[in-house]
């Protein structure tokens, strides 16, 4: 097990950010030691700032996260859905990986050295326990079993060459130190959202146990369903904490409800309202990604389109269901967005919506199938503005935890449990409703579009009425897989990529009513261009005999893809890691 070895026995690294000039004066990082650094409150802060470098989501990881899951059509889906994938392919194994880990374990055996006061200490190693929750929940949800490591480990160590330990022990090991860091850490909000709190600590810890409760709950092969109520209910605790302390609400002014949705995603400084966590960029300071680039963008990316559908699930503002009206796949474009929940329109191009190009504010801008294949083009995280489409110089920040998720846990928590009601759904899913502009009133009965894109896996009205909610505010925010995951719903990634609906072919389609052609679809390659774009129908784009645009790649799903296989290298260094099922 050479790499795992040498993982063990690398040298602590210190990340050193711009704000941390003292660090300069100090010794050589290669003479950076437990006995010469951790002595001061500075130094534990700077110690721990690393691991938000290190651990916190890219923006990538955040804005992209939703690509190959059901709701999001891309030029090519992965090897893992739609190859021969093996354990040869799988990464996330790495010394660079395990490395993370053994970062907070050394601050975690050493930060106590510093003078500071008990609860300085306490707070610091709730942060060090948050982020090791973080890593073990992201190889947990990967992986399955894992090796708990909760210390650095001499080479001499024979625990260096154990087994996976079982996941409802990691499970337990994490929500245990996330009940740790959420007892010890700062209470005062971060007023910039990018440190580590009592209330990142709970909402995160109602993620996790969400999570896992729904996991064991619809997982029945696990043989665990036992303990999925006691995690429903932990769930359901954690983000009621949040709640009740009014610390954070959902950014709500009622007259910007066609606006205020979208500005959460948009604005360089995080809306620390109801961001609790946040990745912050910044224009001054340089720190920027390239999400407009990529959302704008016909060959940097994978043309990230959402389906129809997915857009379906939008409900219209008197809180009707737009699916209980007939031929509802046979609506223009145009049309069917309209008086539609106004997260649609902050989600995606409708209508209305404007761009600076060029320079010149306020241009009208529709779908572009240069970069949307379906017709549903995401503007959530999308600045408006053509000078950041080729260059990597966006600079809203990214939020990684918000209000919005903490109320949509509490809402799942308590409807996984049965608990639902009128006063749950109240404080929850019709505060987020009206923020956008929907009548906000409860379901009368279960939604039959909803259970059969479901798989028909429940009726529950409150169970599915989460779900809509859940895909709808949470849309590219790295969810979606991962609740698919969860409830055993694998298959939805095989379905069909379906687009717009196309009445005629040979027809130029005006889908901003500008007045200006945008599309035409045709089977006949020597169609004249013009200013629209010119789709040329065949065997990977056509129309489904609703005559929407379905664009084809195949997937297929196996119920062993639940979990990743464990990387071949790491299973021949370390046999007793054994390999997950039929793999």
């Amino acid at each position: 097990m050479k790499t795992f070895k040498y993982l063990l026995l690398l040298s602590i690294t210190v990340m050193v950010t711009s704000s941390c000039k003292k660090v300069l004066e100090k010794d050589p990082f290669d003479k950076i030691n437990a006995d010469n650094f951790f002595k001061t409150e500075k130094d534990l802060e700077l110690y721990s700032n690393g691991f938000i470098q290190n651990n916190i989501p890219a923006n990538d990881d955040i804005t992209f996260g939703d690509n190959f899951a059901d709701n999001v059509a891309t030029t090519a889906s992965t090897t893992f859905l739609a190859g021969a994938f093996t354990p040869d392919d799988q990464g996330g194994w790495s010394i660079t990986v395990w490395q993370r880990l053994r970062n907070i374990n050394y601050f975690l055996e050493n930060f106590s050295k510093a003078k500071v006061n008990d609860a300085v200490k306490n707070h610091y190693e709730g942060v060090g326990r948050f982020w090791r929750a973080w890593f073990y929940f992201d190889m947990v949800k990967t992986f399955g079993d894992v090796p708990w490591y909760d210390k650095t480990i001499d080479p001499t160590n024979p625990d260096l060459y154990k087994g996976r330990d079982k996941r409802e022990v990691v499970i337990d090991n994490i929500l245990a130190d996330l009940t740790f860091a959420a007892a010890n850490c700062n209470a005062t909000k971060s007023p910039s959202s990018s440190t580590v709190t009592k209330w990142v600590a709970l909402a995160f810890k109602s993620r996790v146990a969400l999570f896992e409760g729904t996991y064991r709950k619809y997982h029945t092969e696990l043989g665990l369903q036992s303990s999925a109520t006691a995690l429903l209910n932990e769930a359901a605790t954690s983000a009621r904490a949040v709640m009740d302390q009014n610390q954070y609400s959902l950014v709500n002014v009622t007259a910007d409800v066609q606006t205020q949705y979208r500005n959460l995603f948009i604005s360089e400084a995080p809306k620390t309202q109801e961001v609790i966590l946040s990745n912050v960029f910044s224009d001054a300071l340089s720190r920027w990604h390239n999400a407009t680039w990529i959302f704008n963008s016909a060959s940097a990316g994978v043309r990230t389109s959402l389906t129809k559908q997915f857009i379906n699930t939008y409900l219209k503002l008197d809180g009707s269901r737009f699916t209980d009206q007939a031929n509802y796949n046979q609506i223009i474009f145009s049309d069917e967005v309209q008086n539609r929940d106004y997260r649609l329109k902050q989600t995606i191009k409708t209508p209305g919506h404007t761009r600076t190009v060029s320079g010149v504010a306020n241009t009208p801008s529709a779908p572009n199938f240069a970069v949307t294949l379906t017709g549903y083009q995401i503007i959530k995280w999308s600045l408006d503005n053509d000078r950041h489409d080729g260059s990597a110089n966006s600079y809203n920040s990214i939020s990684v935890i918000r209000y919005g998720e903490v109320l949509l846990n509490y809402a799942e928590a308590k409807a996984e449990l049965g608990q639902m009601d009128e006063t749950v759904w109240n404080a929850t899913i019709r505060l987020l409703r009206q923020r956008a502009g929907v009548n906000g009133a409860s379901p009368a009965t279960y939604d039959p579009y909803l259970a059969a894109l479901y798989l028909n896996q429940t009726t529950d009205k409150w169970i599915l009425e989460v779900r809509r909610e859940r895909g709808i505010e949470l849309v590219m925010e790295d969810f979606r897989y991962d609740d698919i995951m969860r409830w055993k719903l694998g298959e939805m990634l095989t379905k069909p990529w379906l687009g717009i609906y196309i009445p005629q072919l040979d027809q130029q389609m005006d889908l901003n009513l500008d007045s200006k052609p945008d599309l035409v679809v045709t089977n006949n390659a020597a169609y004249p261009s013009g200013a629209y774009y010119k789709i040329v129908l065949s065997n990977t784009y056509r129309l489904n005999p609703d005559k929407n645009l379905e664009w084809v790649v195949n997937r297929t799903w196996a119920d062993k893809k639940y979990l990743r296989p464990i990387p071949r290298a790491a299973n021949v260094e370390n046999p007793a890691l054994g390999q997950n099922k039929d793999w």
